[in-house]
């Protein structure tokens, strides 16, 4: 069975602090330190968001990833699907086909139409589906925005200035060498 893996959690996360950044574009080692997690897991999951016209990449001493898009155009499952392909939720295997009752020839009752259990299946993919896609980076920033105390924008704010600080002293130090 297809599932949607901790990449997607990743992504997601990492999504959230490009919203409403003043278009400053943090790299994806930025992005994990920041969160406490791998920069080379993050740094796989990247050029999937960039294919898939989520994120833009930026070159340069300021380089980094900056949303392609606005947050109300970016749906969940837009993020899923960059990450994760379009596979399914379930992989029918057919069994019906296979009751050994039948002798390796199943009678057309047995096999025509989709299977009930698959179309269970189906339902609930179509479900999970569609409630992804009502649901945008937007609608999320602005949730987590009236949890959050104002002070933790500050303080990331000021983190990722520092960050940029810091790789501009470092730019110049390496040219004046």
């Amino acid at each position: 069975m297809a599932y949607i893996t901790s990449s997607v959690e990743y992504a997601l996360h990492c999504l959230m602090f490009l919203v409403n950044n003043e278009q400053k574009a943090l790299s994806s080692r930025d992005l994990a330190e920041l969160q406490g997690i791998s920069p080379s897991f993050l740094a796989k999951i990247f050029p999937k968001l960039e294919k898939a016209g989520i994120v833009v990449a930026q070159e340069g001493i300021r380089g980094g990833y900056l949303l392609a898009r606005s947050p109300e155009e970016i749906s969940f499952l837009d993020v899923v699907q960059a990450i994760e392909g379009e596979k399914p939720l379930f992989d029918c295997q057919n069994i019906r086909e296979k009751c050994m009752v039948f002798d390796n020839n199943p009678p057309p009752w047995a096999t025509d139409g989709v299977c009930a259990i698959h179309a269970v299946m189906q339902q609930a993919e179509k479900a999970m589906r569609s409630a992804l896609a009502s649901h945008t980076l937007s609608d999320i920033a602005e949730r987590f925005s009236r949890k959050a105390p104002q002070t933790f924008f500050s303080d990331v704010n000021g983190w990722i200035n520092h960050r940029m600080q810091e790789r501009t002293t470092k730019m110049r130090k390496a040219k004046s060498s």
